[in-house]
């Protein structure tokens, strides 16, 4: 049996870790005799030609993990009780059971897979321009220091901290580190009770849709603007009004008249990168005082500008508590690790943190200490200047790239941020342009999905350039600009 054991070397696993799966694997599987020892790690390791030591250690952890007994002097043997906790099942019946199969289609009341939404390629890396939007640049992560801190968040005293179960109760550590390190930069001010940690700004949103909104509410969206809150206002249902924006952000008139709650971007609006300035913002909090509705402010790339005196959030001029603030790591520490916050009135955070609880409790507590440990050591702060600078460079030269290939196509952001919003030529189908570019190694990201209005305009695209190293913006643009014009 164990000459049929191959390892992978394409796989990320150790040869260690993939013995161990393949013989526990054949354990559960019964292709193990139980009444015979297993080879010796002296003779496996010269049947399978890996290192003896790989062998004892896989055998040790499969011992550990009871899958393994140990008898003195005769070797290691199956553990008959790994294999009696196996669910015996039934002989297949030939006789056709009666009955159908449920009819999915009239089963489901959503079906959330039939929205539109963003979709990126997984292997997105392995092109040789991926001017893909959302993503990090792996050579800026600080691996050292975050193993750092996952190692000592599961140190036997921190285990016996956040092992138990918290029911609805979020690590105070991290949220001492939002309402003292990150939230101050910002200009917002809050209390423990007012700050609640989700699983992304992603929950947050679908949390206050929940909370918030019913058939009877209308949401007024920023047009174009995130697809995401589009979905999950839609999905409750609700009434979506598109809001529309100019080169400062969202447009205050009466189109705002009536809403229950308004979504807006205000630092860098999504996707069309605009900042709204101060006179702005005070005027959308003015009119949300005088139509009594919410505002929902994601400030989604607060951490990514390169300014010394940025904008403060729009939550930080509201005195009347109507300004609910997301906020997220995604675009600094990792889109992977999935760690946001609300920040919002004590009453609303309090509902909020109940809503969580029927859906996870809270975010896994390890991930929350480890996290804690990385902003209270300062690696983020650190982290953060590092990002600034090597996207502020990619900022210029992608800059540059689009005066001089594609002219007066885009607005250099202001703020910062990790991308570029930008209007092809007229006649230009951005869908069309996203394949061909592909072809030719290139990535980028149709704008149309993120319009709300009939006709929807099909030249916009987004370019990011979170994940592209520098040199390769300039010929990257090239080659795109070149395909742009063959196509029109």
């Amino acid at each position: 049996m164990f000459p049929l054991f191959h390892f992978s070397t394409e796989k990320t696993t150790s040869l260690q870790q993939q013995l161990r799966e393949q013989i526990a694997a054949a354990i559960i599987n019964g292709n193990i005799p139980q009444d015979s020892p297993l080879p010796s790690s002296r003779k496996l390791a010269k049947q399978l030609s890996i290192a003896r030591n790989t062998v004892v250690l896989a055998y040790e952890h499969l011992l550990d993990d009871g899958y393994l007994i140990a008898r003195e002097r005769s070797g290691y043997f199956v553990n008959p009780d790994i294999l009696s906790r196996q669910l015996e099942m039934p002989q297949q019946s030939c006789q056709k059971e009666a009955g159908s199969a449920p009819d999915w289609a009239h089963k489901f009341k959503i079906n959330p897979s039939l929205q539109h939404n963003i979709t990126k390629p997984k292997d997105w890396q392995k092109y040789p321009y991926p001017f893909i939007y959302g993503q990090i640049d792996t050579t800026l992560f600080p691996s050292n220091n975050w193993r750092e801190c996952c190692r000592d968040a599961v140190s036997v005293p921190a285990i016996r901290d956040w092992a138990s179960d918290r029911f609805d109760a979020d690590d105070p550590l991290l949220i001492e580190q939002i309402r003292t390190r990150l939230l101050p930069r910002r200009g917002v001010w809050a209390s423990a009770d007012q700050i609640l940690v989700t699983v992304g700004a992603q929950q947050a949103l679908y949390m206050l849709a929940r909370l918030l909104l019913d058939k009877d509410s209308t949401i007024g969206i920023e047009d174009p603007g995130y697809v995401d809150i589009r979905n999950i206002a839609t999905m409750n249902p609700a009434l979506v009004r598109a809001l529309p924006v100019d080169e400062q952000g969202l447009i205050i008139d009466e189109g705002l008249n009536g809403c229950d709650a308004v979504f807006t971007t205000p630092s860098h609006q999504c996707p069309t990168t605009v900042t709204m300035p101060l006179e702005r913002r005070y005027a959308l909090l003015e009119k949300a005082s005088e139509q009594d509705f919410l505002i929902i402010e994601d400030d989604y790339e607060c951490e990514s500008n390169f300014k010394s005196n940025p904008i403060p959030a729009l939550k930080s001029l509201d005195t009347n508590d109507r300004v609910l603030y997301v906020g997220s790591l995604s675009k600094t520490l990792a889109p992977g690790l999935r760690l946001g916050y609300l920040v919002g009135p004590a009453e609303l955070i309090r509902e909020a943190r109940a809503l969580r609880r029927l859906i996870l409790r809270h975010p896994a507590a390890n991930n929350q200490r480890s996290v804690a440990l990385f902003l209270e050591r300062g690696y983020h702060d650190a982290l953060i200047m590092n990002i600034a600078k090597a996207y502020e460079e990619r900022w210029q030269e992608m800059g540059e790239a689009l005066n001089e290939y594609l002219p007066s196509s885009s607005l250099q952001p202001s703020f910062g941020g990790s991308c570029y919003w930008v209007k092809g030529p007229e006649g230009l189908d951005s869908r069309l342009l996203r394949k061909e570019a592909a072809d030719r190694g290139i990535l980028i990201e149709p704008g149309d999905i993120h319009f709300l209005e009939q006709p929807v305009p099909l030249n916009y695209f987004r370019l990011g350039y979170s994940s592209i190293p520098a040199n390769k913006i300039r010929p990257g643009i090239k080659a795109l600009v070149e395909l742009i014009e063959d196509m029109i």
